[in-house]
């Protein structure tokens, strides 16, 4: 498959170190010259980088397919990664709202309510861990997500960061490399088995997580499989362990470098709630995922054909011109803020409701707590891959040394 002359074969691989250096950048470009367009990268694929191009292909789960066609891996991302089968994100209406409305139980507003106690307190425990140390590395403290879903779930608490380790490591590092060779040949075979012997237990006595809730959950008058509930367990690991670090990771270096806006969050906590929506603009911590064509069509002026592969890229459209004013800056007043981070259509993403708490805490405890914070910007470090989930491994920072919160450690 090329493209003819009316959409440009382009130079692009979201994978890429180019892209890496600078996203933002690799998107305004194509913005400019090719707001849909095909690479012959990762054996091919289109570009969505336009808020409107975006949008539509999002609503369209007809035409833009979520699910699977083999067994290569996540059908959401491209080329696709060696992870399970995750539901319901990985599946296409009628049956996506079937297994949606499962999870929708334990990742609603009122469901996420009830767990702002435990947020805190896995917040308030982190930063007690390096607050009397006047200098810590962020990427640590930002574990307070991967801890909090590890624990929700009803997993091993003392596995958090294995966990985390491991599905960085397989969207964030390059493919070949130790890290990676270490989370797909060791650790998610390792995990995986960990988690069928959870469901396993949970399905013989049943205690008060959510594994055990899903236990008790039916679809088509039958109660989920042990296969199902992996599913359902492992996306919602994935995206615990990735999104909301990403964000806070970005938000915390950038904060660094713009102190007249961290002191006015400090000083006025209530506006952290909206400054996090731009936060959210900003970065798009998942910066683009992937549908399968499911027929030949023209869209946007492309003849895209069945079996082609898209990419719908969040990231860019959050900094199109045309949707948002000056979008290359950060306004923490910016309202309405309609921005495509979560995604958008059916598949919007069902944790955002947690990802805003966690964000919120983890944010709003760090500016109180330890608001001088100073980031050696000289030693951060990124993930090599920037093209599914960005952020940092290492965030080293120095501050004024605190007092502990809590008595007993976790």
């Amino acid at each position: 498959m090329t493209s003819d002359d009316r959409c440009p074969v382009v130079n692009f691989d979201h994978h890429s170190q180019h892209h890496a250096d600078d996203p933002a950048a690799a998107y305004r470009e194509l913005r400019r010259t090719a707001p849909v367009a095909w690479t012959e990268a990762h054996g091919g694929y289109w570009v969505l980088s336009d808020y409107s191009s975006v949008f539509d292909a999002a609503r369209d789960d007809d035409l833009f397919s979520s699910a699977r066609t083999g067994d290569e891996g996540l059908a959401i991302v491209i080329p696709p990664t060696p992870m399970h089968f995750h539901i319901p994100i990985e599946l296409d209406p009628p049956d996506f709202r079937k297994f949606r409305k499962v999870v929708n139980l334990i990742t609603a507003p009122a469901a996420v309510a009830r767990l702002e106690g435990l947020i805190d307190q896995y917040t308030t425990w982190f930063i007690d861990e390096i607050i009397e140390q006047g200098k810590a590395d962020f990427a640590d403290v930002i574990g307070v997500p991967a801890a909090l879903t590890i624990d929700w779930l009803g997993l091993p608490t003392n596995e958090w960061k294995r966990y985390a380790t491991a599905y960085h490591a397989v969207i964030a590092d390059e493919p070949g490399s130790p890290l990676y060779r270490q989370a797909v040949q060791v650790d998610l075979p390792y995990l995986a088995a960990q988690m069928n012997e959870v469901i396993a237990a949970r399905r013989a006595e049943p205690t008060d997580d959510v594994i055990s809730l899903l236990l008790e959950q039916q679809v088509d008058d039958r109660l989920l499989t042990d296969d199902e509930i992996f599913g359902i367990t492992d996306l919602l690991i994935s995206g615990g362990t990735g999104t909301t670090a990403s964000l806070v990771s970005q938000v915390l270096v950038w904060l660094n470098d713009h102190k007249d806006v961290r002191s006015q969050l400090a000083a006025d906590p209530s506006r952290v709630d909206r400054a996090i929506e731009e936060f959210l603009r900003f970065f798009s911590p998942t910066q683009a995922l992937a549908r399968t064509v499911t027929r030949d069509v023209e869209f946007h002026g492309c003849p895209m054909h069945e079996g082609d592969r898209v990419l719908v890229s969040w990231s860019s459209a959050n900094r199109d011109e045309t949707a948002f004013e000056k979008p290359d800056e950060i306004d923490i007043d910016r309202w309405p803020n309609r921005h495509t981070a979560f995604g958008i259509g059916l598949h919007r993403c069902a944790g955002s409701h947690l990802a805003r708490k966690m964000a919120l805490s983890l944010l709003t405890q760090i500016l109180e707590r330890i608001p001088d914070y100073e980031i050696d910007t000289s030693q951060l470090q990124r993930y090599p891959d920037q093209g599914t989930n960005v952020g940092f491994r290492s965030i080293p920072a120095t501050f004024t040394p605190g007092t502990r919160r809590l008595v007993d450690a976790k």
